[in-house]
C-alpha cells in the first residue's frame, strides 16, 4: 500500500470526527430541511426519527424519504447541505502538518456538497492545502458514493491517475466496495469497533486517522 502515488480522502468523519452530538445535529438538519424547505407533511421530531431509521437501513438518512415520499434527491441534497452545521466541527490538532509531510498526491472526494466541503475545509484549517483538489459527488452528477463504481472511475479520470495508483480512505464501509471494484486500495477509518472486519473489499482498517498516518510514518523508516 505505501508505494502508491495518491491518497483520496473522504471528508466527513475522516478528516474530522463526527461526534454523536454532531451526528444528531445532522439528523435534525435533515429533518428540518425535509419539513421546512421541501414541504414534507410531517412534524420535525417524527422526521428526525425516520432519518435515523433510514440511516440504519440504507446507510443514508434521506433514502427512505426518496423511496417512500417521492422527495427529489437533488433538492434534498441541496437543502440539507445549506443547513449543515459546520461551525461546530472540531478539527484534529496538527492534522495539516501531518498531511503536508505525506509522500503522496492528495485529493478529497466527499458526499458533502461543494459549498459545504469548502466551508468544512476552512473550518478545519485544510482549505488552502486542498484548494483545487477537492471534489463533491455533485461534481459528477450524483449524490451518493455507494451506488456504482462509475463515479470512482470518473474521479480517477478527473485527477489523472489510474485506480491502481490510488489509496481511497473512508469511514463508511459501503463507500469502499466500488472503489475496490475498480482497483483502488481501500482503507477504512473507524472509531469504536471495526464493524466491517468481515468485508473482503476493505484492504486495511485503522482506528482513527492518526493511526493510519502513524502506519505511513513507520513504513517510511
Amino acid at each position: 500500500m505505501f508505494e502508491k502515488k495518491v491518497i483520496i480522502w473522504d471528508l466527513d468523519n475522516t478528516l474530522y470526527i463526527e461526534t454523536d452530538e454532531f451526528k444528531d445535529m445532522l439528523d435534525e438538519a435533515t429533518a428540518i430541511a425535509l419539513v421546512k424547505d421541501l414541504g414534507l407533511k410531517m412534524d420535525i421530531p417524527t422526521a428526525k426519527a425516520m432519518v435515523k431509521e433510514s440511516y440504519k437501513e440504507y446507510r443514508n438518512g434521506g433514502e427512505i424519504f426518496i423511496k417512500e415520499y417521492g422527495i427529489d434527491p437533488k433538492a434534498l441534497f441541496e437543502a440539507y447541505h445549506e443547513r449543515k452545521p459546520v461551525d461546530v466541527i472540531e478539527p484534529y490538532d496538527g492534522l495539516l502538518n501531518r498531511l503536508e509531510k505525506l509522500p503522496y498526491e492528495q485529493f478529497i472526494f466527499t458526499t458533502s456538497s461543494r459549498n459545504a466541503a469548502e466551508r468544512i475545509l476552512k473550518r478545519i484549517g485544510l482549505y488552502e492545502f486542498f484548494k483545487g483538489r477537492f471534489y463533491s459527488v455533485e461534481d459528477f452528477g450524483v449524490y451518493k458514493k455507494n451506488e456504482s463504481s462509475k463515479v470512482y472511475s470518473d474521479v480517477c479520470q478527473k485527477i489523472g491517475y489510474n485506480p491502481q495508483d490510488c489509496i481511497f480512505v473512508d469511514d463508511s464501509y459501503s463507500n469502499l466496495e466500488f472503489a475496490k471494484e475498480i482497483g483502488m486500495t481501500t482503507v477504512r477509518i473507524y472509531y469504536n469497533n471495526n464493524s466491517a472486519k468481515d468485508k473482503t473489499y476493505i484492504d486495511y482498517a485503522y482506528k482513527g486517522i492518526n493511526s493510519f498516518l502513524d502506519a505511513i510514518d513507520n513504513a517510511k523508516k
